[in-house]
């Protein structure tokens, strides 16, 4: 196995975080120093360290959480605000696949698998997100238009996948679908036009809903709702 992958598996980082490790003299092979890139390693043999720290390869988990409003969705907050690990009992060390704003609900993923992190969050694999969206006045049909066409974002080319009103002729309330994974995209989309979000949730990531949970509660996925995942992911790409 390579050794950023064995990393990655393990949970203590990203494939693509271990390699800056590797790089940085951080990590050892059986007190070796390594900071040659695309190492293989034989996982019941070698033992590896990363700042001294020896690394196991743990059992992968994941989470399935209708993340509530007024939670951060970091591991810790210095203003010693409740984070989204707190919602969830589990002896493993896990971190949120992304993140939502504070008072953004809906879906978010946690897992000590960091190869999968990655592989969601990774743009070129345009993994699609899905929004409910309550607006501070109706959206014009210009401006839907525009949106889905392409604007003008942080100096890079953007849209909305798709624009659709849940409810007949209610136009501030919008399901809209991106494959962006930028900070604050989809607020930031709409002040770009003079709109106020004053209400987000995140009803889809992927294939991942919480269409029947309550916000607070989770669910816990099996290691085969994330291998039909990759499966269609790679029939994809």
């Amino acid at each position: 196995m390579r050794l950023n992958k064995f990393i990655a598996v393990s949970g203590f980082a990203s494939r693509r975080k271990a390699d800056e490790l590797i790089s940085q003299g951080r990590v050892s092979v059986n007190n070796n120093a390594i900071t040659t890139l695309g190492m293989d390693i034989d996982p019941e043999k070698d033992v590896i360290r990363i700042d001294g720290q020896k690394i196991k390869s743990e059992k992968r988990v994941y989470f399935l959480l209708n993340k509530p409003a007024g939670v951060v969705s970091t591991t810790s907050d210095e203003k010693g605000r409740r984070s989204v690990v707190d919602l969830i009992k589990t002896k493993f060390k896990i971190y949120p696949v992304g993140r939502l704003d504070y008072n953004t609900t809906g879906v978010l993923l946690l897992t000590n698998d960091g190869e999968f992190t990655n592989i969601m969050l990774h743009p070129t694999n345009k993994i699609e997100r899905e929004y409910q969206v309550e607006l501070d006045r109706d959206l014009s049909e210009q401006d839907r238009i525009r949106l889905t066409k392409s604007v003008m974002l942080d100096k890079k080319k953007s849209r909305f996948l798709s624009i659709k009103y849940p409810k007949h002729k209610n136009f501030h309330l919008l399901n809209v679908i991106t494959n962006e994974g930028r900070n604050h995209f989809v607020k930031n989309m709409f002040s770009l036009l003079g709109y106020r979000v004053e209400k987000l949730k995140r009803i889809r990531f992927g294939i991942f809903k919480v269409d029947k949970m309550p916000e607070g509660t989770y669910e816990i996925l099996n290691q085969s709702d994330i291998d039909k995942f990759l499966i269609e992911l790679n029939k994809k790409t």
